[in-house]
């Protein structure tokens, strides 16, 4: 039990009840199953983006061009289908995308393991060169006609409330989508040779090649991954938005390491869990959430998601001195 209550992941979960139950105090809306189905389905897209940013962080890396990634994935995907007047299933959207941000995060895997480059300013050129190769080659306006199937994605349900008003809440099956995700990257990270290679090049890279694991193939991996994630996420969104448009999730990387580190991964590699990343996207959701109900200006997230990644860093910093 000693162990558990040592744990990041225990504090970030007391710290999520005891502000629910202050906000929920403040404002009934809040235990609403609106609200509470709202709150999950917005964390759908920053939760899939943050389980790709757990497993590079957790290698030691940086990933800054998810939401570009994401961007450019979905609205190439949409793009291509609009244009031969697709009427399939959601399938091949997700697996277009996937595809696409699988290779671009390929791409910034072989110029930081090849050349031995910063990720963050590898990431951060990718994110620059997405986002100007949309502009350039592909274009700028709002898909509004996306195929049927993602409007059909966007209205599915897995679960429908009806309130004391008479209102119905339906909870989005982008839910679904999360927790797919979730158990994927669980197990590969629990329990997958790669997956221990994670944080074998996060704690120490030539100690990870001495014990047999090949660092460029593990680097790969995390970014791949990251960018496939993305390419999911990009569907997601843009789906339930109805509309692909190039400047969505702008700012949004600030968001996803925000929970991350929230949930106890540290920052500099090595360390990390699918489970407290998740608790650090529902906080960071909450909070935001929270914010909206108790009317107060929408400008304060930014500060409030801005202060998270540098308290928690400071938090973790002062617990290692004091061990």
């Amino acid at each position: 039990m000693t162990k558990y209550l040592q744990k990041t992941e225990f504090h970030v979960f007391i710290i999520l009840v005891a502000f629910s139950l202050v906000c929920g105090s403040m404002n009934a809306g809040f235990w609403s199953a609106l609200n509470i189905f709202s709150v999950l389905k917005s964390s759908s897209t920053v939760g899939i983006m943050a389980l790709g940013m757990l497993m590079v962080i957790v290698a030691g890396g940086i990933d800054i061009s998810i939401p570009a990634v994401a961007v450019f994935a979905v609205y190439s995907t949409a793009k291509y289908l609009v244009s031969i007047n697709y009427s399939g299933g959601i399938l091949l959207p997700f697996a277009m995308a996937t595809v696409i941000g699988g290779l671009l995060g390929c791409v910034n895997a072989f110029f930081i393991s090849k050349y031995r480059l910063a990720p963050l300013i590898v990431t951060l050129g990718m994110a620059s060169a997405c986002t100007g190769f949309l502009r350039t080659f592909i274009g700028s306006s709002v898909i509004a006609n996306l195929p049927q199937s993602m409007f059909d994605f966007s209205r599915a349900t897995i679960l429908s409330v009806t309130q004391a008003d008479g209102s119905v809440a339906r909870l989005s099956v982008a839910v679904v989508v999360l927790a797919v995700v979730t158990a994927l990257v669980w197990f590969l990270m629990n329990y997958t040779t790669p997956g221990r290679g994670l944080y074998a090049l996060g704690n120490d890279p030539v100690a990870a090649e001495r014990i047999s694991f090949n660092n460029k193939r593990i680097q790969f991996m995390a970014y791949g991954l990251s960018g496939a994630l993305a390419g999911i996420t990009g569907v997601v969104h843009v789906s339930l938005i109805r509309q692909a448009n190039i400047r969505d999730l702008e700012g949004v990387e600030m968001e996803v390491i925000a929970a991350v580190v929230l949930g106890g991964t540290a920052i500099t590699g090595g360390r990390g869990t699918v489970v407290g990343t998740l608790l650090g996207v529902l906080l960071l959701t909450v909070i935001k959430s929270s914010l909206i109900l108790m009317d107060i200006p929408s400008s304060w997230q930014k500060v409030v998601i801005g202060g998270v990644p540098i308290l928690a860093t400071v938090t973790t910093s002062l617990r290692k001195k004091s061990f």
